[in-house]
């Protein structure tokens, strides 16, 4: 499986955890767990979302295919 997201690793930069940021989109934390294991991936939509509440560019998301 491929490592699409990085938002795990975002969260931790940030010193957040998986159970405030299902809390603040209103996600199940089993989803935002999913996101982190790379299992699912959120929509883009979301996936701005989460980049607000982070507070970073959406590209630091997402792994480059570079």
């Amino acid at each position: 499986m491929i490592d699409l997201n990085r938002i795990k690793e975002v969260l931790v930069s940030k010193k957040k955890t998986q159970v405030w940021l299902s809390e603040q989109l209103g996600k199940d934390v089993r989803t935002v767990s999913s996101w982190c294991t790379n299992r699912r991936q959120p929509s883009i939509e979301l996936l701005y979302q989460i980049s607000v509440l982070l507070e970073v560019d959406i590209k630091d998301l997402l792994n480059s295919t570079k």
